[in-house]
């Protein structure tokens, strides 16, 4: 088993197709087909199920690319890691949450411009669903997602789980250190992000688990301007931590934990499957992931409890 047969299985299962999966990496089809015979025959069973309609995985093939994943992810950390700074050039088009933006943006860059001054950074922000589907498209290289749905078109790591907060003004005199429940967020008017958004559907799950129904009476794209509205008294919100941890020290918004039971966000660290890293895309997501790991260690991130070295 080699590089080049988990490379040529992780293609053919992304595109279901060995002649889409030889033009993805760009080798003569004949030459991917016998790299997946060879590694057949070495596990001594087959990695899919060869139909007019194309390859589909195997009980044992799906087990295979799941690992084959994680150790090509880990060999390329590595290979990132041992390269000498001054040697890491190119672009890295990174994908950030607007909830996270003001934490992890700043930092980023100075860690990023301090190790790899070669290396140039490209800041985007957008809703979930967004950042994925530019993600998948090619225009970002790396995103922080909330846990998104199962895709063979992302390498997904789970690098988070973050506390969900009912924010209101100061006059509502909430605590970090008092919790609320979600029922009694039934009772007052949220503003809350246009749908679809990943926090809304975890909102909507956990209302539907526990039979509660929310009075949003506002919406709106901008979190900015959840914040403001909330500032001014029109209404309620729920938002993480990040997004609001300097509002809260500022004494210009309170927030309270829900409990739902406790109900949390799961942030990850994905990366496209169809197309390789270069060492500029895989060192910036080292770097993010070091930062997210070193903010919440010194207790920089209230709510965060950190999950990929769990």
């Amino acid at each position: 088993m080699d590089l080049k047969q988990l490379r040529a299985l992780l293609a053919i299962a992304e595109t279901g197709s060995v002649t889409r999966a030889a033009q993805l990496l760009h080798v003569v089809q004949p030459a991917l087909s016998r790299q997946l015979r060879l590694l057949e025959d070495e596990l001594g069973t087959a990695l899919f199920d060869r139909t007019r309609h194309g390859m589909h995985l195997t009980d044992a093939g799906q087990v295979l690319v799941e690992h084959a994943r994680r150790a090509l992810r880990e060999l390329d950390r590595a290979r990132a890691e041992v390269v000498a700074p001054d040697t890491v050039t190119g672009t890295a088009a990174i994908g950030l949450l607007p909830s996270t933006s003001a934490l992890l943006a700043g930092p980023l860059v100075r860690s990023l411009q301090a190790r790899f001054p070669d290396l140039k950074a490209r800041l985007t922000t957008g809703f979930a669903g967004h950042l994925q589907q530019w993600l998948e498209n090619g225009e970002i290289d790396l995103a922080l997602l909330y846990e998104p749905k199962p895709s063979a078109l992302l390498d997904v790591q789970p690098l988070l789980d973050e506390k969900l907060y009912l924010v209101g003004p100061m006059s509502a005199g909430f605590r970090f250190d008092k919790a609320v429940a979600l029922s009694d967020v039934a009772s007052v008017k949220l503003i809350m992000p246009n749908p679809p958004h990943g926090l809304s559907m975890i909102l909507e799950h956990a209302c539907a688990v526990a039979g509660v129904r929310l009075n949003v009476v506002t919406e709106t794209n901008s979190m900015q301007i959840q914040k403001e509205l909330v500032a001014h008294g029109i209404g309620f919100t729920i938002l993480p931590s990040a997004a609001i941890f300097d509002d809260v020290a500022s004494e210009r918004l309170s927030a309270a934990p829900i409990t739902a039971p406790d109900l949390s966000r799961r942030i990850v660290l994905a990366l496209p499957t169809t197309r390789r890293a270069s060492i500029a895309v895989r060192s910036a997501a080292n770097e993010l992931r070091s930062l997210i790991e070193g903010i919440i260690s010194r207790d920089g991130w209230p709510g965060a409890r950190w999950l990929a070295n769990s």
